[in-house]
């Protein structure tokens, strides 16, 4: 995951390296919380995408305009979530 955060951030240097581990460990801790389950994020999709994109906004300082700027892909991904999480065999009663 490392390789590919930092090719997203456009980092072609080793040096930032543990630094960059641990905003990906961060991130991938709050977009669990934020969702409310556990996310596959080696799976290319939404939350990827999301991880992607919030460990952007922790790199370069900016991680409080994270929700307001992404609110509809974070509602997205927590409906996903939620029906995945809906039982199958409930049958609809009329």
């Amino acid at each position: 995951m490392l390789d590919a955060v930092k090719n997203y951030l456009k980092i072609t240097w080793d040096d930032e390296d543990a630094a960059i581990q641990d905003i990906i460990d961060q991130s991938k801790a709050y977009l669990n919380e934020l969702v409310g389950a556990e996310l596959d994020f080696e799976q290319k999709g939404l939350a990827r995408s999301l991880l992607f994109d919030y460990c952007r906004y922790v790199y370069n300082n900016a991680s409080e305009y994270f929700e307001e700027n992404f609110a509809r892909e974070i509602l997205r991904l927590q409906l996903m979530v939620g029906v995945e999480q809906l039982p199958e065999d409930e049958e609809v009663v009329e």
